[in-house]
């Protein structure tokens, strides 16, 4: 989650662009030779899924947070641990792209080929429109040293925490008045089909988290504390026995905090059983949820 400032000497890419730019005529496809000067202008392209226009079945889109294209190789920033400094800013290797003309192909490793066609919104902003389909992709471009990788972070904290299989309670503050809490030694957070969900054990520390009965289970909602703040408040809504507030700190890629406000009592929490993401179905965050929830 640091900013990534150095640039990768491999990529030249104003140069390139300024050679083409004449050619492009904003809102019209792209000329035929400059679609891959194009998007190399960009390091890092933010996938914006909430401007999608269509259904967004393209899986590698809903689990993409960036897409940056390096000369015919397609990179992706699937995880927030570790982002911005993960591939040196890009993110995984997950396939390859060819241009022929407006037209963009992408071979991704685990999604097979899809096809787009591409047209130039402003100079930082692509609408890729899938050919099948007809859903249209909105690509917000920058170059990593503009790019905020923190307030990507900080905007998208519900995922992170689908990003390890388990968190284990690794310590209990001396101060704050005995609640139920105390007796929860694991969480699990799980992208579900409507709301999020996450599930709570009470079983000893020390379990792999493939080894761990988990007691209860209910829905979970990360909001910010105040709005736009880096400190976010997380609401663990148990099935039938109410809701439990905390104030969430993230200490570093792996470590949170959680005050419980009812009692005033600290809670630090590892996470175990990290999932790096290339795309998986089963496991980890699907940003089509908040689409779908966005469009309510």
């Amino acid at each position: 989650m640091k900013k990534f400032t150095t640039l990768l000497g491999g990529l030249v890419l104003a140069t390139s662009l300024i050679s083409c730019e004449a050619d492009i005529i904003i809102g019209e496809p792209i000329p035929a030779a400059s679609l891959n000067e194009v998007l190399l202008s960009k390091e890092i392209w933010y996938v914006d899924l909430n401007a999608t226009q269509g259904t967004p079945n393209t899986p590698f889109m809903t689990k993409a947070f960036t897409l940056s294209f390096d000369f015919g190789t397609l990179y992706a920033n699937n995880n927030l641990v570790g982002v911005g400094s993960a591939g040196a800013g890009f993110g995984l290797d997950v396939g390859t792209y060819e241009t022929v003309g407006d037209q963009l192909a992408i071979y991704h490793d685990l999604d097979g080929l899809h096809d787009f066609r591409v047209i130039v919104r402003n100079y930082d902003r692509l609408e890729l429109r899938d050919i099948h389909t007809g859903t249209r992709y909105f690509l917000d471009g920058y170059d990593r040293d503009s790019f905020d990788y923190d307030q990507l972070f900080y905007d998208n904290i519900q995922y992170f925490l689908q990003e390890y299989l388990a968190w284990e309670k690794i310590s209990t503050s001396q101060t704050g008045a005995l609640n139920e809490f105390d007796n929860e030694n694991y969480l699990r957070f799980i992208p579900g089909n409507i709301e999020d969900t996450f599930e709570s054990s009470k079983d000893r520390n020390g379990l792999s988290p493939g080894n761990i009965y988990w007691d209860f289970s209910g829905t979970y909602l990360v909001e910010d504390q105040t709005p736009g703040s880096i400190n976010k408040q997380l609401t663990l809504g148990y099935d039938f026995l109410g809701n439990d507030f905390f104030d969430l700190y993230i200490l570093d890629d792996r470590t949170i905090e959680l005050y419980h406000s009812a009692s005033g009592t600290t809670y630090l929490f590892k996470g175990r059983g990290y999932i790096a993401l290339k795309n998986s179905v089963e496991n980890g965050k699907d940003r089509m949820l908040d689409f779908k929830r966005s469009k309510k």
